[in-house]
C-alpha cells in the first residue's frame, strides 16, 4: 500500500524517464472531456419552469457529491494515460577494462612566461592548452609539477581531475619566489612522481620558454635518468625568437624585450627520453600539439555499460483499474443522475 501511494508523489514522477512521453500531453484533454460532456448535456436536456416560493432556495453541501462519480472517472483516464506513457528508471553500471597511462605535465612559471607573443600570454596560453587536454583524458592517472628557479610537485599522480583542473587555474606568474627556469630539477621531480609507477606507459610533458639557468641537474642528464625509469619525455618549446612584446612602459606604450629558446637542449632532452620536441610560436599551434600528443598517447581503457530498465507502468495501471471499478459502483448508487447518463 504504501509503495501505491508513494507513486502519486510529485518527486516519484518528476524521477521517472518515460518511453512514450508525448502521451502525457493527452492528460490535459481529460478535464476537457467532461466539460465537453456538460456542455452537449445542458443543450440537450429538456427545461421545466418550477416556481418557488418567497425566499432563497437553501444550498446543501451533499450536492457537490453528484460530482464524485465524475471526478473518480477522470483519475482513472488519467492514471491510464500516465500507465501509456510508460514510466520507467534505468540504472546505468560502467565497468572499465585496461590500464589508462599516467601523464606528468611539467609547467614552467618563470617571470618570461609573461611574454605576449602567445595571448594574453605565455603562461596563459599554455594553462588553457593544458586544462582543455585534461579534459580529453578518461582513466588517467595525471600530475603536475611547477617550475622557475625551483621545482616543486603541485599535484600528484591522481584520476581526480576536478583537483587538477583547480592546481592549474591557481598557476601565477611569482609562484615560486626563485626565478629562473631549472628544467633538469622539473624532470628530477617529475622522474621522482614517475619511477614507481606501475604503468605501462609513462609520459612527462614538459613546457618551458628559454634556456637552463637554474638548479643543480643537468637537463640531458636528468632526461637520460628519466629515459632509464620508463619515461617517454614530450618537450614543447614556446614562444617566439627574437623580439617580443612585454606589457607597456609607464607612458602606455608597448614593451619590446628580445628572447630565446634553446631549441637544441629541448630537442636532445625529447631525443633522450624517446619522445618528441615540438614548437608552439602561437595559441593554434599550441592547441594543435596537444592535439597531435592526445592522438600519440592514447589509453587502452575499454568501458562497458550495463543498463537495467526496470517499468513502473503497473502500479499506475492498478489505479487506472481500482478507480474504473469504483466509478462503476458508483453509477449503482444515489451519486448518479441517471437522467444525465
Amino acid at each position: 500500500m504504501q509503495e501505491l501511494l508513494d507513486s502519486l508523489r510529485y518527486a516519484t514522477l518528476a524521477g521517472y524517464s518515460w518511453e512514450q512521453p508525448r502521451l502525457l500531453l493527452l492528460l490535459p484533454l481529460v478535464p476537457l472531456l467532461f466539460v465537453l460532456r456538460w456542455a452537449l448535456a445542458r443543450r440537450r436536456r429538456a427545461h421545466l419552469d418550477v416556481a418557488f416560493v418567497a425566499g432563497e432556495l437553501r444550498r446543501d453541501w451533499s450536492a457537490a457529491l453528484r460530482f464524485v462519480p465524475d471526478v473518480v472517472l477522470a483519475l482513472s483516464l488519467a492514471f491510464g494515460i500516465v500507465a501509456l506513457a510508460r514510466p520507467q528508471r534505468t540504472d546505468e553500471r560502467v565497468v572499465q577494462t585496461g590500464q589508462g597511462i599516467d601523464i606528468v605535465l611539467v609547467l614552467d612559471v618563470s617571470a618570461s612566461m609573461e611574454l605576449q607573443d602567445l595571448r594574453p600570454n605565455r603562461l596563459e596560453a599554455a594553462k588553457r592548452v593544458a586544462l582543455d587536454f585534461l579534459a580529453r583524458r578518461h582513466g588517467d592517472r595525471v600530475g603536475l609539477v611547477v617550475f622557475a628557479g625551483d621545482a616543486y610537485s603541485l599535484a600528484p599522480l591522481t584520476t581526480d581531475y576536478e583537483l587538477l583542473h583547480e592546481n592549474l587555474q591557481s598557476l601565477r606568474l611569482g609562484l615560486i619566489a626563485n626565478d629562473g627556469t631549472a628544467i633538469g630539477t622539473a624532470l628530477g621531480v617529475a622522474t621522482n612522481r614517475l619511477r614507481d609507477s606501475p604503468s605501462r606507459t609513462k609520459v612527462c610533458i614538459l613546457l618551458s620558454d628559454g634556456e637552463n639557468t637554474a638548479g643543480s641537474l643537468d637537463p640531458l642528464t636528468a632526461a637520460q635518468l628519466a629515459h632509464a625509469y620508463g619515461l617517454k619525455i614530450y618537450t614543447i618549446g614556446l614562444g617566439q625568437d627574437g623580439v617580443v612584446p612585454y606589457g607597456t612602459d609607464e607612458n602606455g606604450r608597448p614593451r619590446f624585450v628580445e628572447t630565446r629558446l634553446d631549441e637544441t637542449t629541448m630537442r636532445q632532452i625529447a631525443q633522450a627520453g624517446d619522445g618528441r620536441f615540438f614548437r608552439a610560436t602561437d595559441n593554434a599551434g599550441l592547441r594543435q600539439i596537444f592535439d597531435q600528443i592526445n592522438r600519440l598517447e592514447k589509453s587502452e581503457i575499454k568501458q562497458t555499460r550495463y543498463r537495467n530498465t526496470q517499468d513502473y507502468y503497473r502500479t499506475y495501471l492498478y489505479w487506472c483499474l481500482g478507480c474504473w471499478l469504483l466509478w462503476l459502483a458508483l453509477k449503482n448508487t444515489f451519486l448518479t443522475n441517471a437522467l444525465e447518463d
